[in-house]
């Protein structure tokens, strides 16, 4: 496959006007035009003509529940399938769905179900290749159950666990170590002790927390080094008591999440967190959920009533905000649009860091020779025109529909 005449987001963070050549699943080192009349199949005959279309990495969402009426706990090969697809058709190329706080036999459930369907694809690489059909599952964000009561959100008080590292490794060992990321409360009991254990072996983010400075600075310097959704479920910045905000911004591994829905963060704040922060410690999540891309109704999140109006989604029982109902391409584009993010800033914060913080950068993240081909072409309003999934485009393959007897989605 050939790509000509895109801007290309380079390695530098800027565009340069340039052709990719796809060989096989891989970008090509060199951008060259195949000979086509060879016989080899090294080239796919196919010329996508990008003028005036933007080609960037596929992005990579480290923190969603679900979409397309289907959530990552369901815990089965159809909600994957459906939510890898729906996925890749927004141009978010690389998955790594979250878990909600539940009970062990439950959370194993979904762990087996991950790491059947990983290996199933492609049991030797860490990055599992979806056959073209979707996006590639890299990974889970085990969010819950080691969290706060205090700040609990949209967490089921019911299951909330003190943090339990057997628990942990026995989780862990049933994915076959696909977890990525692991979030606590780093006030909670024994808080400390786990994350010291984790220390260089997983992603460890401080979620769900009712911290002060003291504590997230002591949980940073044993080994945590990422927050999950920045503002949300914390105390807020205070100017003299900043808690797990002002311990992050000083925590220079510290990479911090951000969702940029409109609904969960003001864009003044988006832009301040990048001020504070730097462009290399900002990553863009979706925290979508099941009804991400489906009319406004009720819903369900970790075994939670939830009703979903325009972007906003709130527990029934309280009111708390619920996940968000954008994907991360969405979340991008506003953050652009509406925010006042510079796009190479936004793409570096969906595409590169995400793939830099989970450890999969070598194989996906930037538009770079040798890595797989996961390319999206957006044209000048961010609009996606191309999705390329290891060196093949993409094509949603069913839609949802909505069956007003049972109440309930499907694909068809």
């Amino acid at each position: 496959m050939i790509i000509k005449n895109a801007k290309v987001y380079s390695d530098n963070f800027t565009f340069v006007d340039k052709d990719i050549t796809i060989e096989k699943k891989y970008i090509n080192e060199n951008a060259v035009w195949p000979d086509f009349s060879d016989s080899t199949d090294a080239f796919e005959d196919t010329v996508i003509d990008a003028t005036g279309l933007y080609a960037i990495p596929g992005l990579t969402d480290l923190h969603f529940h679900g979409c397309a009426g289907y959530d990552f706990c369901d815990g089965t090969r159809e909600a994957l399938d459906a939510i890898a697809e729906y996925e890749a058709f927004h141009g978010v190329t690389t998955i790594c769905p979250a878990t909600m706080s539940l009970p062990e036999e439950t959370l194993s459930m979904i762990m087996k179900n991950a790491a059947s369907y990983h290996n199933q694809l492609n049991p030797v690489s860490h990055v599992s290749i979806a056959l073209n059909k979707g996006s590639l599952l890299c990974g889970i964000n085990m969010e819950g159950p080691f969290l706060s009561v205090k700040k609990k959100g949209a967490q089921n008080e019911a299951f909330l666990h003190l943090p339990d590292l057997e628990m942990f490794h026995r989780l862990d060992n049933l994915s076959h170590h696909m977890i990525k990321l692991v979030a606590i409360a780093p006030e909670e009991e024994g808080a400390q002790e786990f994350i010291e254990a984790l220390k260089g072996k997983k992603v460890i983010s401080i979620a769900h927390s009712n911290a002060d400075y003291k504590t997230a600075e002591a949980a940073f310097k044993k080994g945590a080094n990422h927050v999950t959704h920045l503002y949300n479920a914390m105390p807020p910045l205070h100017h003299r008591d900043p808690g797990v905000i002002g311990a992050a911004m000083d925590a220079p591994e510290c990479k911090v999440e951000l969702i940029c829905d409109g609904i969960h963060i003001h864009p003044s704040v988006v832009r301040a967190t990048f001020k504070m922060f730097g462009d290399d410690r900002v990553i863009f999540i979706s925290d979508s959920m099941m009804a991400t891309g489906l009319p406004d109704g009720n819903y369900a999140l970790g075994g939670q009533a939830v009703r979903v109006s325009g972007n906003k989604a709130v527990l029934v029982n309280d009111g708390a905000i619920a996940g968000s109902v954008v994907n991360l391409m969405d979340c991008m584009r506003n953050a652009v649009l509406s925010m006042g993010i510079p796009l190479e800033t936004a793409i570096k914060a969906a595409a590169v860091n995400p793939a830099k913080q989970i450890g999969i950068y070598d194989k996906v993240g930037s538009i770079t020779p040798g890595k797989l081909a996961n390319i999206v072409l957006l044209d000048k309003d961010l609009r996606i025109k191309h999705v390329i999934i290891n060196g093949k485009e993409i094509v949603r393959k069913s839609k949802i529909v909505y069956d007003k007897a049972s109440n309930a989605y499907f694909r068809k």
